[in-house]
């Protein structure tokens, strides 16, 4: 028995040292690409950064922008999902190479069925047809994208055309990609197409009925195989020789989480078997799961924290010399698995001189600041935890002591000692002095009266 006793203790101690051992760091996923985002959807932080602010070409994520526009127009009346649009014979005169949903000139679709084949199979001629329909030209329709740009806070983009075929001028970064996926998954129509596979198109005035499927290999598999990410819910991939391969990307997983996650400027990689791996796909399936597993929503300051309450000093009150306080609500952040909650650092905003009593549970006494490795990630109010009644008569004390400090008051005072002085001064000195002046004068007259004791009247 002993020695199972032994046993026992010491598996314990071992778990115990076990827990006391800190989490590794968290690795670099070291992404196969020219520049990469990952973002919580939820509370808009950034999770994973490299080279996300830094301009390149976003080849046809551009339509994501390009479909934001068109269904801000139909949220404003300016269209309909089901107004029909005829395709022009300009709109769908591509350069050799295009990406196309096969639209004809003269074809007519509705506005619902243009997003489809803008985003599904990445039509560059839905675009055109999209673009002519709301704004006359391609270039008036781009002005109102970089106008939606501005409006999302997209610092570091602009657009020349709603498709994303090469130009210098026509440029973003990874993480305004992601401010403008975010802002297009707002929209429930938006959220449908993404997300879907394929579509089925019904016969039109000049082609049978047809299905467009998506190039997001992701969602499906009809252009890309091996790649399918059961936590997928859209959003758009982008090709051309000077973008490289990329793809905006969204995840949920089964806690509800969403991530966002932005490849650009990736590549395909031949093996020595001739088997391609789309690094765009295996790049944001890798990215998206390592995120998921690696980062956390955790609570990381309420009233609750250690060494969070704080004591401020009270006067007036006879029931304490300091009152408790502490913050109200909470900060919480998706985090990765090495956070360490001991290196947390509270950055307190409290009264040094002690506050007047009364004070009621509730009112707000300051702040405190939580800051994590150089960064702060929120900031809450400090309140008292109880009321502290005020003391009448340490109250009274303080008027009376107020009272006299004012200046008028101690002029008054000096004023009224200085004329006491001086009365004394003169009832003391001045005063006998010319009572004996007074008697001296007295004692000459009646010398001189005796002398006039002797007239007798004129002669």
């Amino acid at each position: 028995m002993k020695k199972y006793r032994f046993l026992s203790l010491l598996l314990a101690g071992l778990m115990a040292l076990a827990l006391t051992v800190p989490a590794a760091a968290l690795e670099d996923p070291q992404p196969h690409a020219r520049a990469v985002v990952i973002v919580d959807g939820d509370s808009g932080e950034v999770l994973y950064d490299f080279n996300a602010r830094q301009r390149m070409y976003p080849a046809s994520i551009t339509k994501i922008m390009t479909s934001l526009v068109v269904l801000e127009a139909v949220d404003k009346g300016e269209i309909a999902l089901d107004t029909p649009v005829t395709a022009s014979a300009q709109a769908v005169n591509l350069p050799l190479g295009s990406s196309t949903a096969d639209i004809k000139a003269g074809e007519t679709l509705t506005i619902q069925q243009l997003l489809y084949c803008d985003l599904l199979p990445s039509g560059n001629d839905a675009c055109n047809i999209l673009a002519e329909a709301l704004g006359g030209t391609t270039a008036d329709f781009a002005a109102r994208m970089n106008a939606k740009a501005q409006e999302l806070g997209m610092k570091d983009s602009h657009f020349t055309n709603p498709h994303g075929l090469h130009d210098p001028e026509h440029y973003t970064t990874a993480y305004d990609i992601y401010l403008m996926a975010h802002a297009a998954m707002d929209n429930e129509t938006f959220r449908t197409i993404v997300r879907s596979p394929s579509f089925t198109i019904p016969a039109t005035n000049m082609q049978p009925e047809r299905t467009i499927y998506t190039t997001n290999g992701l969602l499906g598999s009809w252009y890309f195989t091996g790649y399918l990410y059961s936590k997928a819910i859209g959003i758009k991939t982008g090709n051309t020789e000077e973008a490289g391969r990329c793809l905006a990307s969204a995840a949920v997983d089964e806690l509800g989480r969403t991530f966002y996650c932005v490849v650009l400027g990736s590549e395909v990689v031949t093996d020595a078997n001739g088997n391609r791996d789309y690094k765009h796909l295996s790049e944001s399936k890798r990215l998206l799961e390592w995120a998921f597993q690696n980062f956390h929503r955790i609570t990381l300051l309420n009233q609750d924290t250690e060494d969070v309450l704080r004591e401020v000093k009270v006067s007036l009150s006879d029931e304490g010399d300091y009152v408790l306080a502490q913050p109200v609500g909470e900060i919480s952040a998706t985090m990765p698995s090495d956070y360490d909650p001991k290196q947390a650092e509270l950055i307190f905003d409290l009264p040094t001189e002690p506050i007047e009593a009364p004070i009621t549970a509730g009112d707000k006494l300051g702040t405190v600041t939580l800051k994590y490795e150089g960064v702060e990630y929120g900031t809450l109010d400090m309140v008292a935890a109880d009321s502290v009644a005020r003391s009448d008569f340490l109250y009274t004390v303080q008027q009376i002591e107020i009272y006299w400090g004012k200046w008028w008051v101690k002029a008054a005072v000096i004023g009224g000692v200085v004329l006491i002085l001086l009365l004394i001064l003169y009832i003391a000195v001045l005063r006998p002095r010319r009572r004996r002046a007074k008697r001296y004068s007295y004692s000459g007259g009646g010398r001189r009266g005796s002398g006039r004791s002797n007239y007798r009247g004129r002669r």
